[in-house]
């Protein structure tokens, strides 16, 4: 019975990327984004049971990587179409049902976001096939990617600020923003996975710097904070690999 507990969390995590796709697609990206973080939290924790009840499978990978595709690749790219699609008609809510079931009068831009979840995607086939990615990952894991697309539609609704709107509604910033992600999430760059081998501070300290100033910017700046975090994470991983390189050297 205990080797189906993990992958029954896994489930739920399906279901909730089920759940924030229908959001998304009515353009409700707040209740998305609070069932895109459900997800992640089933996510961290079917990994967490299968290790500790010890029933790690092959089923087990490839289901999470399914669930994945769906919460942390096809929501974000619903998302992202919704916010290319703001940036051309200036409107939370200006997507016309009627207008897109009719066929006239549709901008092709916003199918640019799906991009995101191609690049998602690819990702995930990639990570079932590499063997290496154990105590680190190559490219940003797409969990961190997700949190990264859906911080943009809460910053406009809880910051709402002129300024970060103009930003975000700007199209040629999430261009740039999607293309970015596709980049990161199959770049080369290795990043630290938060896995305490131990609770030693010495060899642990890049995790433990990490989720200090990730607690203070969440604290400080709610939401704002998520793209301080995603980049934090990737500089100060890229700055742990030079430095490593440099001692072996």
């Amino acid at each position: 019975m205990k080797q189906h507990i993990p992958n029954l969390i896994t489930l739920l995590n399906v279901f909730c990327g089920c759940v924030a796709s229908v959001f998304a697609v009515m353009n409700q990206l707040e209740l998305a984004a609070l069932f895109v973080f459900l997800g992640i939290f089933f996510d961290f924790f079917d990994g967490l049971a299968a290790r500790v009840l010890n029933v790690q499978s092959e089923l087990g990978l490839q289901l999470d990587s399914l669930a994945d595709v769906i919460t942390s690749g096809l929501v974000p790219g619903i998302v992202m179409f919704q916010l290319l699609d703001m940036s051309q008609s200036g409107g939370w809510n200006a997507f016309d049902n009627a207008t897109f079931a009719e066929g006239s009068q549709i901008s092709m831009l916003p199918f640019f976001g799906f991009l995101i979840t191609m690049a998602s995607a690819y990702r995930l086939a990639k990570f079932n096939l590499d063997e290496n990615q154990v105590s680190s990952f190559i490219g940003l894991p797409t969990p961190a990617n997700a949190l990264l697309i859906l911080s943009l539609p809460l910053i406009l609704l809880y910051h709402n600020n002129d300024a970060l709107n103009s930003i975000i509604l700007n199209q040629w910033f999430l261009i740039g923003m999607t293309l970015l992600s596709a980049y990161l999430l199959n770049s080369k760059i290795a990043l630290f996975a938060l896995k305490f081998k131990n609770w030693s501070f010495k060899d642990n300290a890049l995790r433990y710097i990490f989720l200090i100033v990730s607690l203070v910017l969440l604290v400080t700046m709610q939401f704002l904070a998520v793209p301080m975090i995603i980049g934090f994470y990737i500089l100060g991983s890229v700055a742990d690999n030079s430095a490593g390189t440099k001692k072996r050297e």
